[in-house]
């Protein structure tokens, strides 16, 4: 007997409501859009919602705002293909191993004599020592300051070597540690601009890396490449204050040396600061989540010399004080200093998940651009070509769907009729899907919507085809259908499964555009699998228990 059990039902009905629902707002786009800016612009305190009222009460807050996010091609905006130089930051991190490895040479100064820093390239770091004889025994001591790298390929591997040439000291970086400092590179200068972009407000920038040592930056709604270029240029503010009290709300001091920041972990709480900063973000060379002494996860960071001589100082004269750490007028840590911390490098303690380290120590190393970026290119795209964009996508889609509903209606009747309905109901899962995931529809995104449209109803031709045959085999009604879609089914699962194989090889090996069309195909491939299959033959069922026809016209 042609049946669908109960619950099935029940899943089938409630996945297309689900979808109808989460695509909705779509079809109010401008009105929603509107409301979502003015609610985001509240959570940020830049305006009150008497400010923002009309905007606000424009959409109704029982109903789902998610929006699909509109790609730089469809909106307008900026492009940006930025490098960074690596290189750069090679010279840095060797240049804060100076007064690390200064120190503990001094402490051996009845072996080696007297030290000197010479002249090197940038990125090594070169020292002669008075007693040449005791030049094996220097490298034993400077190599005892390296830190092991967990290393999947090699667990041994440390973050410098030291070699040695006559009388003077070598000391580099090793490959595991430039390789990792690559990374670590990319991803603070990855959050540093996408801090920047979202502080003005934009709509999904797409900000990702591309290669070793790219950048792709695109801002939908942004008026120019310089505009965008000047944006990431900013540096962020990252100082050291010293805590003068807290209090709970922010209050105002006429003096000009001292200022109120919020806590970012507490909006409730506001620290009163010294004006003058300790030492600055500009100093900071690392950040690294690490371990304390009970093995309680914490931050380890390091400044150049002259921030390592300033902090120095500052936490031998102010042991068991607070000093706040402070990003972008923000207090996001205020440990208590224990002890005297020389030598520019120290530990932030705290009631700190594993995850919670790792993001402080991402904001921290983000104060300021690790390394020049150079631009390769840059590309400015005017909301006119976006709008015709949107409009040529619209016209496609609308000739494309009546296109296919007509051929439907006219080769297969009321049952092209209900082909028709669940490709109606088809679109509405594929934008329901695309809002509730925040995806961004770019113009591929729209040519892959314009071709599921077209490959919706091959699932439901190779059923209706087969009900065809089926009927000429002298089945009843509804013996025809149950065994068309039976014995479709393993074509319509391989056709389509390739295609989606296609669709995911495409998103993991493609970029930018390409992947736009790879979502939009493969989730197009999954919802009109489910209404060809399930919503079309749900449909037949209503009508063939009503209507229960001894001849079925096909």
């Amino acid at each position: 007997m042609l049946n669908i059990p109960a619950w099935q039902r029940l899943i089938i009905i409630t996945l297309c409501l689900g979808g109808i629902y989460l695509a909705f707002p779509n079809l109010f786009y401008s009105t929603v859009e509107k409301h979502n800016d003015a609610v985001l612009l509240i959570e940020r305190g830049q305006v009150s919602e008497i400010e923002v009222s009309e905007d606000l009460d424009g959409w109704p807050t029982w109903l789902p705002s998610y929006l699909v996010n509109l790609g730089l091609d469809l909106r307008g905006g900026a492009h940006l293909l930025a490098e960074v130089q690596l290189s750069e930051v090679y010279a840095d991190r060797i240049d804060a191993w100076w007064p690390r490895i200064r120190d503990e040479l001094r402490k051996n100064r009845n072996i080696v004599g007297s030290i000197r820093r010479q002249q090197s390239p940038p990125d090594q770091l070169h020292i002669r020592i008075e007693n040449s004889e005791a030049i094996g025994q220097a490298v034993k001591i400077v190599e005892e300051l390296a830190s092991p790298i967990v290393n999947i390929a090699n667990i041994a591997s440390r973050d410098i070597q030291v070699s040695s040439q006559d009388d003077i000291l070598i000391i580099e970086l090793s490959e595991e540690e430039k390789s990792a400092t690559d990374n670590r590179t990319m991803e603070q200068s990855l959050e540093i601009i996408r801090r920047r972009v979202d502080e003005v407000g934009t709509r999904e920038p797409i900000i990702q890396r591309q290669g070793a040592n790219r950048i792709i930056i695109q801002v939908p709604g942004i008026g120019s490449a310089n505009e965008l270029k000047a944006l990431i240029g900013t540096t962020a503010r990252l100082t050291f204050h010293h805590v003068v009290r807290t209090t709970s709300s922010r209050s105002s001091n006429n003096s000009g040396l001292e200022i109120t920041y919020p806590s970012i972990e507490n909006p409730d709480l506001y620290y009163t600061l010294e004006r003058t900063a300790v030492v600055s973000g500009d100093e900071l060379t690392d950040a690294q989540p690490d371990f304390d002494e009970n093995g309680r996860p914490a931050v380890s960071f390091r400044f150049n010399p002259t921030g390592a001589r300033k902090f120095g100082d500052y936490t031998a004269e102010n042991i068991g004080l607070p000093f706040a750490i402070v990003l972008d007028e923000e207090v996001i840590s205020a440990p208590v200093i224990r002890s005297h911390i020389p030598g520019g490098s120290g530990i932030i303690t705290g009631s700190f998940t594993v995850e919670e380290s790792t993001n402080l120590a991402v904001l921290l190393r983000a104060g300021a651009l690790p390394a020049e970026m150079i631009f390769l290119e840059e590309r400015t795209v005017g909301p006119d070509l976006g709008q015709d964009s949107i409009d040529a996508g619209k016209i496609a889609c609308i000739i494309a769907l009546m296109a296919v509903m007509v051929f439907m209606a006219l080769s297969y009747g009321l049952f092209g009729i209900f082909a028709n309905i669940a490709l109606t109901i088809n679109l509405f899962l594929i934008f329901g899907v695309l809002s509730a995931l925040g995806a961004t529809l770019t113009l591929p995104g729209i040519a892959g919507i314009v071709l599921t449209i077209g490959m919706a109803v091959d699932a439901n031709v190779l059923v209706f085809e087969r009900i065809r045959e089926e009927l000429k085999s002298s089945k009843g009604p509804s013996r025809a259908i149950e065994l068309g879609y039976e014995k479709a089914l393993s074509a319509i699962i391989d056709a389509n499964l390739t295609t989606l194989i296609v669709a995911i090889i495409l998103f993991t090996l493609g970029s930018g555009p390409v992947r736009g069309f790879s979502v939009t195909l493969g989730i197009g491939i999954i919802t009109s699998v489910f209404t060809a299959i399930f919503v079309t033959r749900l449909l037949i069922i209503f009508w063939f228990s009503k209507s229960r026809p001894r001849k079925l016209e096909v």
